[in-house]
């Protein structure tokens, strides 16, 4: 079998808040929005600059509560200049959980970590030219 990637899914408390996050923190772009009123939830599709790999961010109405599980690890993000990314970040209220450091070597990526509004991690890669 071969299956495409069509998207990744998480639950959040606070719609509005998340929504800033990812378009105004990381700069993803709204594709879509549907309230499902069966399920009465909210389901928002976020996208990057290119369209890959769709966010689905899910707030149901009633307002229930969610535990962080440990069995997802983290988003990871792209970025052109990771310094340049804190300043920014900082600008937002965000800092680095962890970080930045280098992986792979020399010649290879440096990485630092956020966390989004509900806890979930966020990986932001600089890769080496």
């Amino acid at each position: 079998m071969k299956a495409d990637l069509l998207h990744t899914m998480i639950r959040v408390k606070d719609l509005d808040r998340s929504v800033r996050f990812y378009t105004e923190v990381l700069g993803l772009e709204e594709q879509r929005r549907k309230v499902l009123e069966k399920a009465d939830a909210t389901l928002v599709f976020l996208v990057d600059a290119a369209g890959h790999h769709p966010i689905e961010l899910t707030y149901n109405h009633d307002g229930r509560n969610y535990e962080l599980g440990n069995q997802f690890g983290h988003f990871a993000f792209g970025v052109a200049d990771l310094e340049g990314a804190r300043e920014e970040l900082a600008g937002h209220g965000v800092e680095f959980t962890r970080g930045p450091y280098q992986v792979g070597g020399e010649g290879g990526s440096t990485i630092a970590f956020i966390e989004d509004p509900d806890g979930i991690e966020i990986e932001l890669v600089e890769r080496k030219k």
